[in-house]
């Protein structure tokens, strides 16, 4: 199948208020990921659930934000990604929507939106583009899901694929565990990448998987690979925000890198807040509104007459 297959148009989207660095910056797409994997240059993706953080993340200017169903476990408290549904994941993706106006947004298709079939598989996709604005949506699964990438990209909605340790087979794999570490597991990881491929992916994420096995199926594939867990030799990297920040609350897997300790600020934040309005330190005067002079002497004069 030629490159040109992954290739649908992606009009530029401008908005009010949007800063002047994201107006002029240019667009992100399915055809520039491409072409950025041709050139050699690294993606950048990361999770956003929500318009203040997709909003930051896209003035950074980082490639993709994927709304993940891992929102689930970050956001809503759950042990693991199942539980959350087709209504909850539009509606994170339209709050995300609002925010984003360069990055490609990636919207997670949950547990049991397309599992049940492949019609209600491709008419929960479309639900994402056409409800949410979603750009592209990503499903898990290998050569079990090409039947359903097809008619889904047939649908005009790009698929990105996710391979290795796919969170929605948990109870399958008893657990998260680095897949693909035997000679056996090798041959079917690579094979169900080329599948995918073939059946139209444009992108696939690799997770937990040992590095030699992403570099390998990353030189075999001409589309990118997205890794997590997988080593630095993907043509990208995502990690979930709320990791990255110090914002959960269990030790973190051996691939998060911390980039800041965000819960450590806002207890202390918090804590500051509770001191000052217990000790009546807050609000002040300053932080107050006042009546008029002239309300004032009114009200005066009002009490005066009463009394």
């Amino acid at each position: 199948m030629s490159l040109t297959t992954f290739r649908p148009s992606a009009p530029e989207r401008t908005a009010k208020g949007a800063s002047p660095e994201r107006d002029s910056a240019a667009k992100v797409t399915v055809p520039s990921l491409l072409d950025k994997k041709l050139s050699r240059q690294p993606i950048t993706v990361v999770t956003a659930y929500d318009y203040a953080s997709a909003r930051l993340v896209d003035e950074v200017g980082l490639d993709v934000i994927l709304v993940g169903d891992s929102l689930a476990m970050v956001m809503q408290g759950h042990e693991n990604t199942l539980a959350i549904t087709m209504d909850e994941m539009l509606l994170y993706t339209r709050g995300v929507r609002r925010a984003v106006r360069r990055a490609l947004l990636v919207s997670d298709m949950p547990f049991g939106s397309y599992h049940v079939d492949d019609r209600e598989g491709v008419a929960n996709a479309l639900r994402f583009v056409k409800e949410a604005g979603a750009e592209a949506v990503k499903v898990e699964g290998g050569r079990e899901r090409t039947a359903l990438v097809r008619r889904i990209v047939d649908a005009q909605v790009p698929v990105m694929g996710h391979l290795g340790l796919t969170p929605q087979s948990v109870h399958r794999m008893g657990g998260y565990k680095v897949q693909g570490k035997t000679l056996a597991a090798i041959e079917d990881l690579r094979a169900d990448a080329l599948a995918l491929e073939d059946a139209g992916c444009f992108a696939i994420v690799l997770e937990g998987v040992p590095r030699e096995l992403a570099k390998m199926v990353t030189a075999e594939l001409h589309i990118p690979t997205i890794g997590i867990g997988a080593g630095p030799d993907c043509d990208g990297q995502v990690l979930v925000l709320h990791d990255m920040m110090t914002m959960t609350f269990s030790p973190p897997a051996k691939f998060v890198r911390r980039y800041a300790d965000v819960s450590t600020v806002m207890r202390e934040a918090l804590g500051n807040y509770k001191h000052d309005v217990e000790t009546r330190d807050f609000p002040s005067d300053a932080e107050s509104y006042h009546l008029s002079q002239e309300t004032r002497d009114r009200l005066a004069a009002l009490a005066e007459k009463a009394g």
